[in-house]
C-alpha cells in the first residue's frame, strides 16, 4: 500500500511539470530564434569591417555608424539570450522541486513559487530585450534607393 501512495504522488508531480515542460519547450524555441538572429547580426558586422578596411574616406562613418547599431542589437539579443537561459534553468529547477517534494513528502508550495516568479521575471527581461532588438533592427531598416 505504501508503494500506491509514492506512485500517486509522483503521477500528481508529473501532472504538475506537465506545464513547465510546456514552456521550456517555448523558451527552448524562442532561443533558437534569438540564436538565428545573432548569427545574423555577427555575419553582417564581419561582412560590414571587411568592407571598412577597404573603404574610400567618406564610406567610413556611415559603415561604423551601422557596426555600432549592430553592436547594440547584438548585446540585446545577448541579454535575452541569458535571460532565457536563467528562465529555462529556473523552470527546471522548478520541475525539480516538485519531483523532490513528491519523494520526500515536503511542502514545497513556497519554493516553487518564488522559482516560478523569477523565471516569469526573467522571460519578461528577454522578452523586452528582444523586442527593443527589433525594433533597432526596423528603425535602420532602408528600403528602396536612397
Amino acid at each position: 500500500m505504501h508503494t500506491s501512495v509514492d506512485t500517486a504522488n509522483v503521477a500528481h508531480a508529473i501532472q504538475l511539470a506537465i506545464a513547465p515542460v510546456f514552456l521550456l519547450t517555448a523558451v527552448g524555441a524562442f532561443l533558437g530564434v534569438m540564436t538565428n538572429r545573432l548569427s545574423r547580426v555577427i555575419d553582417r558586422a564581419r561582412a560590414l569591417e571587411a568592407r571598412l578596411e577597404t573603404a574610400v574616406t567618406e564610406a567610413v562613418h556611415p559603415l561604423k555608424e551601422h557596426l555600432r547599431v549592430l553592436s547594440r542589437r547584438a548585446r540585446y539579443i545577448n541579454i535575452a539570450i541569458t535571460s532565457c537561459v536563467v528562465t529555462a534553468l529556473l523552470v527546471c529547477a522548478v520541475i525539480a522541486i516538485l519531483f523532490f517534494g513528491s519523494y520526500a513528502n515536503v511542502e514545497t508550495k513556497t519554493a516553487v513559487s518564488l522559482f516560478f516568479i523569477f523565471a516569469m521575471l526573467s522571460l519578461m527581461i528577454g522578452l523586452l530585450c528582444f523586442l527593443q532588438e527589433v525594433f533597432l533592427a526596423t528603425m535602420n531598416l532602408r528600403i528602396g534607393p536612397k
